[in-house]
């Protein structure tokens, strides 16, 4: 059973779960991970974003199927809860073993499918360019991304280190002029995979 961790609107200085005034798209962040895969939602406009949840699904430590499947039904629940247009996450990164990255591979899997079985278009991004977009230096520690998270989304204190991630790459999806949060001829009803 996926555990997902309480959430952390209380944390928001503007808080609510309304969309922004004018045509606001709904970003669900996701940061994936084995173990623990932080998530983050937030609401944008032309020249705004706005904290609206983030968190953790807790996969734990048990048999790999099972983390798995953790994973996909506590990011369902996080769809179905918020609704979000887009789903942005973190790619693939060279990991310290080859059993490690396969896990890291087959997390992301997971997230991803909770998302196109929604018919939630997704984009990726590398770990750097996340940075750089949230701190300005693609060599930033998690540290610094939190502080940041917290100073742009104007929190009352510091999140998870997972779910400051997950922000972190939801921010880098709006600032990506790249990638759009909406495709020419899209929608929910499609389908779309974006690699950045």
């Amino acid at each position: 059973m996926a555990e997902t961790a309480p959430t952390m609107a209380s944390m928001a200085a503007r808080s609510g779960t309304g969309a922004l005034a004018g045509a606001a798209t709904r970003v669900l962040g996701v940061d994936p991970g084995s173990r623990i895969t932080g998530y983050a939602i937030i609401d944008t406009t032309a020249d705004q974003a706005r904290y609206i949840d983030a968190g953790c699904v807790r996969a734990g430590a048990g048999a790999m199927p099972d983390r798995l499947a953790a994973i996909f039904a506590g990011l369902t629940r996080v769809i179905e809860l918020h609704r979000p247009e887009v789903m942005a996450i973190e790619q693939v990164f060279v990991a310290r073993s080859a059993d490690s990255a396969l896990k890291l591979g087959q997390a992301r899997g997971a997230a991803i499918v909770a998302a196109v079985n929604a018919s939630i278009p997704v984009v990726e991004y590398a770990a750097r360019r996340v940075k750089l977009a949230v701190t300005g230096t693609g060599a930033a520690t998690k540290e610094q991304v939190a502080h940041m998270v917290t100073t742009l989304l104007r929190l009352t204190q510091t999140p998870s280190a997972d779910a400051a991630d997950a922000l972190a790459i939801a921010l880098c999806h709006v600032n990506s002029r790249a990638s759009p949060l909406r495709w020419p001829g899209g929608g929910r009803g499609k389908r779309r995979w974006t690699h950045l």
